[in-house]
């Protein structure tokens, strides 16, 4: 699916634009994922919560020659999300959201009993609630096309557990049953739903904690962490036509952490 229109002729109406909302997508994988669609053909909705990361992602896309357009909101609160869903709508007008990318997330981790009831309600509001309120609003368009790609992206915490981190791990996990839920719903009206889990990612909001995984990296098959590029191509990948017959699907992007125990 490609975006960019090139008219046969100059009498032949254009084709709509094609557009990409990616959410979180003012850095790292979010960011990465926004350029790549971009190269791809998507006119891009960048969107977080930072003003001047979110421009300069927008400047970066239309210095290649591309379309974009920065919309700033938090996920965490539900109002921002619907004034992101409206001001979408409004950007786009004349063109069709063909993509949503779920990648806003996050929370923070804490042993149950100190888990504060706002941080829990903060992880599902990031991970559930406005991937929920982003699909119900655009996924039906979608679906009356016959044609779209969802793709959350998720944690592997979704099959193995850690202590301390309670909250976190249930909204993941709900959002990857999401994506099984929305795979029935709108996969037969054409609109394929799937996940990408990443590992743990070498970004500079983890560097400071990187010595702590000295020893689970290194026992990683791949013995090192992802870079967000390389979780942004899974991404791409499930996004495109290569990925047709693909639904429902979660893309563990984990260096090999799934597959083998560490010993």
């Amino acid at each position: 699916m490609n975006g960019k229109s090139n008219p046969a002729s100059s009498t032949e109406p254009a084709a709509p634009t094609s557009w990409a909302l990616v959410t979180g997508s003012t850095s790292e994988i979010g960011r990465e994922t926004a350029l790549k669609l971009a190269e791809d053909g998507y006119s891009i909705v960048v969107c977080g919560r930072d003003e001047h990361r979110a421009a300069d992602t927008r400047k970066t896309i239309e210095s290649a020659g591309d379309r974009a357009v920065a919309l700033i909101a938090g996920f965490a609160d539900p109002a921002e999300v619907r004034r992101l869903i409206a001001e979408t709508r409004e950007a786009t007008a004349g063109g069709t959201v063909d993509v949503l990318v779920n990648n806003a997330g996050g929370g923070g981790f804490a042993p149950t009993e100190d888990t504060p009831e706002d941080m829990f309600d903060t992880a599902f509001a990031l991970n559930v609630k406005a991937p929920y309120l982003l699909t119900g609003a655009f996924a039906p368009a979608m679906a009356a096309r016959g044609r779209g790609a969802i793709v959350n992206v998720g944690s592997p915490s979704t099959t193995m557990a850690a202590s301390g981190t309670s909250a976190f791990q249930a909204a993941k996990a709900a959002l990857s049953m999401l994506t099984k839920s929305w795979t029935a719903e709108y996969g037969p009206r054409g609109v394929r739903v799937n996940s990408v889990d990443p590992g743990y990612l070498l970004t500079r909001v983890n560097e400071h904690i990187r010595d702590m995984f000295g020893g689970y990296l290194a026992a990683l098959p791949a013995g090192r962490g992802a870079r967000p590029e390389e979780v942004a191509e899974a991404v791409r990948f499930l996004v495109s036509p290569r990925a047709s017959y693909i639904h429902g699907a979660v893309l563990s992007v984990d260096g090999g952490k799934n597959a083998v125990v560490t010993m």
